[in-house]
């Protein structure tokens, strides 16, 4: 199967090369030229697998070039023994109609280990298969989870080198802790002046400078990226859903065919585009809610049809979606403009040109077919962390909370019961202030403390990841701003 550049569809890669590669050299996103289907009995088939093998099925039908054994061989380093649940991505039923589809029971305690435990297998494979001598060096913005798993997955990776940029003041203190004190010889961690849009842009600015591509083919070096702009980072989370569903069917709790709803909180789009392409495989999902909090630029692009990031920027108590710019909406605009490249880079364009764009009627009609949406301010994500607590004595955090909350306005709102997936993206224990607040406690214990704090007051065990941050020293300390991030590549690659 070969890949194509969202802003130019005569733009062709290999999977190896699409992975590889990161951005597509015309600054678009490489995507399956078709999107495969499930055949009829596919889903009764996964039923019975493990989550393992429900891998290696789906990754199948999109990198032809990479061998089931292979496949199983990268799926079995991935997923197995480092995951506190041996279910990988287990289905907790909360009621008779809300089940939460928990992703965080990985090495970094939350959802980006799913596919961020399995792309340094598949880049590392795609190098060999592409002849490739150079060294990749992985660049990584972040709003507080992608850059521990990707330095958690790459860590003294053979050929690789990582560079992760983070909002400074936009993270979570156990979220900066765990990045700053990452282990491992080929990673670099940098918090950067201003927000995670600035971050994600300082990036995407440097894999458009020529003149650093030219200094570090002179030095054995290429750039790649470990965000969902990189089609490897997206394609192990459509098995997630897959997985769910199939798990709902082996309890018992659906049948084949019987449809469901899926809510995902959710900031720079990937994680709700993988359900997507989950739903145009053959996956019976009937509405993608999508759940923002107070920076709800999605929200409104999904009622309006209008996407405009010229708004105020809010730091809120769930950072990992504190985003202005969802990079992976552009995927999704080529799947509802009938894969129009032409459209989608005017798209871009005005993006870029004036921080707005508005789709025609066609594509906004599409988009209201399979998604809804709504947001959540902090007092609510509050509140519905304290209610879920009381009501079913279930913790969460606080983007999980963003989730709960959009979802109980949804049925107001449509009166639709049908059975939701509430996708849980990340432990308590990484937003352990905003927790206890939310459960009256106003006095936190300082530093890693106050894990045991909230595991005390609520009787919840600490993972053992987070647990092992007692005592340990931070190894970075430096701050960047967007005009020196190419001196911080070039740092790490001395």
């Amino acid at each position: 199967m070969n890949y194509v550049s969202t802003r130019d569809k005569k733009l062709r890669l290999s999977s190896s090369q699409a992975i590889a590669r990161g951005l597509a050299p015309d600054g678009g996103l490489m995507t399956p030229e078709l999107l495969p289907r499930f055949p009829g009995r596919a889903l009764e088939t996964m039923k019975e697998m493990s989550y393992q093998q429900r891998v290696v099925y789906i990754l199948g039908r999109f990198l032809d070039e990479f061998s089931a054994n292979e496949l199983s061989t990268y799926t079995t380093a991935a997923y197995t023994g480092k995951f506190s649940d041996p279910a990988i991505a287990p289905v907790r039923r909360l009621d008779e109609r809300t089940h939460c589809l928990e992703l965080w029971h990985g090495p970094t305690c939350a959802f980006k280990d799913m596919a961020l435990q399995m792309l340094p297998h598949l880049l590392a494979a795609s190098l060999v298969k592409n002849d490739e001598d150079k060294t990749v060096c992985i660049l990584v913005a972040t709003s507080g989870d992608t850059g521990k798993a990707a330095l958690e997955g790459f860590k003294d990776v053979n050929r690789t080198k990582i560079a992760v940029f983070y909002p400074k003041d936009g993270v979570s203190e156990i979220q900066e802790l765990q990045m700053v004190t990452q282990a491992g010889g080929n990673v670099g961690v940098y918090a950067v002046d201003g927000n995670f849009d600035d971050a994600q842009n300082g990036v995407k600015r440097l894999f458009a400078d020529q003149r650093l591509a030219e200094q570090l083919a002179e030095r054995g070096y290429f750039l790649s990226s470990a965000n969902s702009i990189n089609w490897g980072r997206v394609l192990p989370q459509i098995v997630y859903y897959v997985s769910a569903y199939c798990d709902l069917m082996r309890e018992g709790t659906i049948t084949n065919g019987e449809q469901i709803n899926v809510c995902v909180p959710t900031g720079n789009f990937g994680d709700i585009l993988a359900g997507y392409y989950a739903k145009m495989m053959g996956v019976p999902i009937k509405t993608l809610i999508c759940a923002s909090n107070q920076n709800n630029v999605l929200t409104d692009f999904i009622n309006t049809g209008v996407y405009d990031k010229n708004r105020t920027f809010y730091h809120t108590l769930s950072p990992s979606m504190d985003i202005l710019i969802s990079s992976n909406l552009e995927r999704l605009i080529f799947e509802l403009s009938d894969r129009n490249d032409v459209l989608v880079r005017d798209y871009m364009q005005q993006l870029a040109d004036h921080g707005r764009y508005q789709v025609n009627a066609a594509i906004q009609s599409r988009l209201k077919e399979s998604f809804a949406a709504g947001f959540c301010d902090d007092e609510q994500t509050k509140q519905t962390i304290a209610k879920v607590w009381k009501e079913r004595e279930y913790l969460i955090d606080p983007h999980t909370a963003v989730a709960f909350h959009v979802l109980e306005e949804y049925r107001e709102r449509t009166g639709d019961d049908t059975l939701t997936l509430v996708v849980s993206t990340a432990s308590p224990f990484k937003f352990c202030d905003c927790v206890l607040d939310a459960l009256g406690v106003e006095e936190h214990q300082p530093g890693t403390d106050i894990l045991d704090q909230l595991a005390q007051l609520t009787g919840v065990e600490i993972p053992t990841p987070l647990a092992n941050l007692r005592g340990k020293n931070r190894r970075f300390q430096d701050a960047v701003d967007q005009g020196h991030m190419e001196d911080a590549v070039l740092q790490i690659l001395k």
